[in-house]
C-alpha cells in the first residue's frame, strides 16, 4: 500500500536524519566559503608583501631578482607549515570557549614556533643561495634572532586576533545549526508521542461500532470488522509517520467513514469535494478521521434524523484548506476534545503558525471545522 508519495512525506517529517535542513546547507556554505576566503587573503598577503620586496630590492638596485623573491617564499612557506602543525592547538574549541586559555596555549607554543621559523628560514636562504653560486649575508644571530622575533611577534599577534574572530564566528553557526538539529529531534519525538496518543482513541470507537452492529445486523458486523482490520493495517504502515499526502489520508478516512457509516445506519450522508491540486500535498497523520470523529460524537451520535457532513479540500492563493461540516451540529463548550486539542497542536508544530485549526458555529445550522495551511509547504510527488 506504500506509494513513493508516502516515502517522500515521510522524508518530510524524519528531519536532520535523512535530508539537511536549511540551516545546515546555509552553513556548510558559509564554512566552504570562509575557507575559500581565508585562502585568497593568504595568498593575496604575500603577494604584496613580496610586490614590496622586489620594489625595494629594484630601489636599491639589486640585480637578481630571484632573492627577494626566494627570502618572501621562504618566510610565506615556512610560517604556512608552522601554522598548519598549530591547526590542532589554534582550532580547539574546548580551549576557544575560554579565550584566555586558547592565548596561553598559543603563547606557550610561541618561543618554539619563533625558533623554528628563524633556523628553517635562514636555512633555506643558505642553501639556496649555495645553489645559485653565491653567499648569502646576514647580520649576527643574536641579531637575526632579535628582529626576526619581533617581526614574528606582531605578524602573529595580529593573525591570532582575525583567526580567533573567524573561528569564534564559525563555532557559533556550529552551536546554531546542533540547535537546531535538537530542537528537529524534539519535535519529532513529540509529534510521535502525540500520533501514537490517537491510536486507543480511535480503536476504542472502532471497536463500539462493531459492539453495536453485533447486536443488530451480523453481517454488517463481519463486514465491519473486515474494514477495521484493514484500517489497523493502515495504521501500523503510518505508525512512524508525522505527515502523509492528503490522498492518502483520503484513503484510510473514507474507510473509517464507512465503518461509521455501518454503525449509523441511515442516519450519515458524507459528501466528498477534494480538489485534484490538493491531493499531493502533506497532512498529520489523521487528520481528517480525527476530524470525522469529533462530528459523529458531538452530532451525529445525538441525532435520530439525518446528518449531512461535506469534507471539502480547497487551494487558496496563500493558502489552502480543509473543511469538514455538518448541517445539524450545535457547537458546544466541550466540543473541542483532546483529540482536536491534540491535532491543533501538530498542526502548529510541523507547518508554524500560520497554520490554524478553527470550530465555528454556522448561521444557518451545523458546526464547521476548518484546517487553514500555508500553500508553501513542501509537495509530494506521486509516480505509478
Amino acid at each position: 500500500m506504500s506509494t513513493s508519495g508516502d516515502a517522500q512525506t515521510s522524508a518530510l517529517a524524519s528531519g536532520p536524519t535523512n535530508m539537511p535542513t536549511a540551516l545546515q546547507a546555509s552553513a556548510k556554505v558559509l564554512k566552504r566559503r570562509m575557507a575559500w576566503t581565508e585562502a585568497i587573503v593568504w595568498i593575496l598577503f604575500w603577494s604584496m608583501m613580496l610586490v614590496v620586496e622586489v620594489l625595494d630590492y629594484r630601489r636599491n638596485s639589486g640585480q637578481y631578482y630571484w632573492q627577494p623573491v626566494l627570502w618572501q617564499l621562504s618566510s610565506a612557506g615556512v610560517i604556512s607549515l608552522i601554522l598548519y602543525a598549530m591547526g590542532p592547538v589554534l582550532r580547539d574549541e574546548a580551549l576557544m570557549r575560554t579565550p584566555a586559555r586558547w592565548l596561553g596555549r598559543v603563547l606557550l607554543w610561541h618561543p618554539l614556533v619563533c625558533v623554528v621559523f628563524v633556523v628553517v628560514v635562514f636555512a633555506i636562504r643558505h642553501a639556496v643561495y649555495a645553489l645559485m653560486g653565491h653567499e648569502y649575508h646576514h647580520e649576527s644571530w643574536g641579531t637575526v634572532f632579535f628582529y626576526e622575533t619581533i617581526k614574528l611577534s606582531l605578524f602573529l599577534g595580529l593573525f591570532y586576533f582575525i583567526f580567533f574572530g573567524v573561528q569564534s564566528y564559525l563555532f557559533l553557526v556550529d552551536e546554531r545549526e546542533r540547535a537546531a538539529q535538537t530542537q528537529q529531534l524534539v519535535q519529532q519525538a513529540q509529534l510521535q508521542r502525540l500520533t501514537q496518543q490517537m491510536q486507543p482513541h480511535f480503536l476504542f470507537n472502532a471497536l463500539n461500532t462493531i459492539s453495536s452492529l453485533m447486536y443488530s445486523d451480523l453481517k454488517a458486523a463481519d463486514a465491519a470488522i473486515s474494514r477495521l482490520a484493514e484500517l489497523l493495517r493502515a495504521s501500523m504502515e503510518l505508525n512512524q509517520e508525522t505527515t502523509i499526502s492528503l490522498q492518502r489520508e483520503l484513503e484510510v478516512t473514507q474507510a473509517y467513514a464507512q465503518l461509521m457509516a455501518m454503525r449509523f445506519d441511515q442516519r450519515v450522508n458524507l459528501r466528498w469535494d477534494i480538489e485534484s491540486s490538493c491531493l499531493n500535498l502533506p497532512v498529520p497523520v489523521m487528520l481528517l478521521q480525527t476530524i470525522l470523529e469529533n462530528t459523529f460524537k458531538h452530532t451525529v451520535e445525538r441525532r435520530s434524523g439525518l446528518t449531512t457532513i461535506e469534507v471539502r479540500a480547497t487551494m487558496l492563493n496563500s493558502a489552502w484548506e480543509l473543511v469538514v461540516q455538518d448541517d445539524a451540529g450545535v457547537l458546544q463548550s466541550n466540543s473541542c476534545g483532546i483529540g482536536l486539542q491534540n491535532l491543533r497542536q501538530r498542526i502548529q508544530t510541523l507547518f508554524g503558525e500560520q497554520a490554524t485549526l478553527s470550530i465555528t458555529q454556522r448561521d444557518t445550522g451545523g458546526v464547521v471545522t476548518c484546517v487553514h495551511l500555508p500553500a508553501s509547504v513542501l509537495k509530494i510527488s506521486t509516480s505509478t
